[in-house]
C-alpha cells in the first residue's frame, strides 16, 4: 500500500517489536506483471531444462517448420539445411536453461539456430571463395548505391515474387553471397557485424552483398 507518496511494506516483527520489512510492494508489482505477461510455453521450457522429452518434442515441433526455412535460406539444398537444423535443436536443448524470458522464445530460437548456420559456414571456409572488396571500395560507399537501393528497399524489392522463388533463387547464389545477402538483407546485421562473424572485412561484406543483389537481379530480370 502506498501513503503519502511512501512505499509500505510488509513482513515480520523483529525482536523489538519493529516491523521488519521483507516485500517492497514496487518489486512485488513488477513481479507479477512478468509472471502475467511470461512465455505462454514458460511450463514447456521448463521441462526442457529438466531434460523432459516429451516437452522438447513440443518444443522441436512448434518451431521445426520456421528454423528450417532459416536454415535453407543459409544451406545449398533442403539435406544441408536439415542438418544444420539438427545441429541447432540440439544446441538449443543443451543451452535451453540460459533463456531468461527477456525477449520472445522464437527469437531466442532463431538466434540459436543462425548461429548454428554460421558455426557450419565458418567450419567450411575453405570451401567459400569470398567477393574481392576492390569492387565495392573503389566504386561505391555503400553497395547499396551502385544497385539503386537502399537498405530500407532490399526487402521489398522482390515483393512481387514468390518466397519459393526467391528461395529457390538465394540457394542458388555462391555460399558467401548468399551467406552474405542473409544476414544484411534478411537478419539485419550491419557490415561490421558480418566481418566479425565471417572473418572478413567490411569491404569484402559490401562487395558480397553487391554481387548477390546483382546475381538476383540477372536470375529475375530486374532492370
Amino acid at each position: 500500500m502506498t501513503f503519502n507518496g511512501r512505499i509500505t511494506t510488509f513482513g515480520k516483527n523483529n525482536e523489538v517489536g519493529q516491523r521488519q520489512p521483507f516485500v517492497n510492494l514496487t518489486s512485488y508489482k513488477r513481479y507479477a506483471m512478468k509472471e502475467e505477461n511470461k512465455d505462454p510455453l514458460f511450463e514447456i521450457i521448463e521441462g526442457c531444462v529438466k531434460g523432459d522429452s516429451k516437452c522438447q518434442q513440443i518444443i522441436y515441433q512448434k518451431f521445426y517448420g520456421k528454423m528450417l526455412g532459416a536454415c535453407m535460406r543459409y544451406s545449398k539444398n533442403r539435406e544441408e539445411a536439415k542438418d544444420i537444423l539438427q545441429d541447432g535443436f540440439i544446441k538449443v536443448f543443451i543451452n535451453i536453461k540460459l533463456y531468461r524470458g527477456s525477449g520472445s522464445f522464437e527469437g531466442w530460437i532463431r538466434k540459436v539456430i543462425i548461429n548454428t548456420a554460421l558455426d557450419y559456414i565458418r567450419k567450411n571456409k575453405q570451401l567459400i571463395q569470398y567477393a574481392d572488396s576492390d569492387y565495392v571500395e573503389e566504386n561505391a560507399e555503400d553497395p547499396s548505391a551502385t544497385l539503386g537501393v537502399t537498405k530500407e528497399e532490399d526487402s521489398s524489392e522482390y515483393s512481387n515474387i514468390s518466397m519459393d522463388e526467391i528461395m529457390k533463387a538465394v540457394q542458388q547464389l555462391p555460399a558467401a553471397y548468399r551467406t552474405v545477402f542473409n544476414l544484411f538483407v534478411v537478419d539485419g546485421f550491419s557490415h561490421q557485424e558480418i566481418a566479425t562473424q565471417l572473418g572478413i572485412n567490411i569491404g569484402t561484406s559490401k562487395s558480397n552483398l553487391s554481387k548477390a543483389k546483382m546475381n538476383l537481379k540477372k536470375y529475375f530480370r530486374i532492370l
